[in-house]
């Protein structure tokens, strides 16, 4: 199990990002949370296996249909132990 911080930039908020980032998180039994942060930047942390988290990174760097990622900045965190992946509001 790692954990990983992971901020998204470019076109990411009003494209349906947190809520496909879950469904893909659910998929992948990845673990932990996503929210909006107040610069337009999506800020998720996930924990999962070696195989989970890179599909979902993967994944991060595309995003939804109408997103467009310009850049995706990636920090080994300290495990939480999450029980599920959560959508937060601000």
């Amino acid at each position: 199990m790692k954990h990983l911080n992971i901020t998204v930039f470019g076109k990411v908020q009003g494209v349906f990002f947190r809520a496909a980032t879950k469904a893909v998180a659910n998929q992948l039994k990845v673990t932990g949370f996503v929210k909006n942060l107040p610069d337009g930047s999506v800020y998720i942390e996930a924990e999962g296996d070696d195989f989970g988290l890179e599909n979902f990174l993967e994944w991060c760097h595309e995003g939804p249909e109408h997103a467009v990622v310009e850049k995706v900045e990636i920090n080994s965190g300290e495990l939480k132990n999450y029980n599920n992946f959560e959508i937060l509001k601000r």
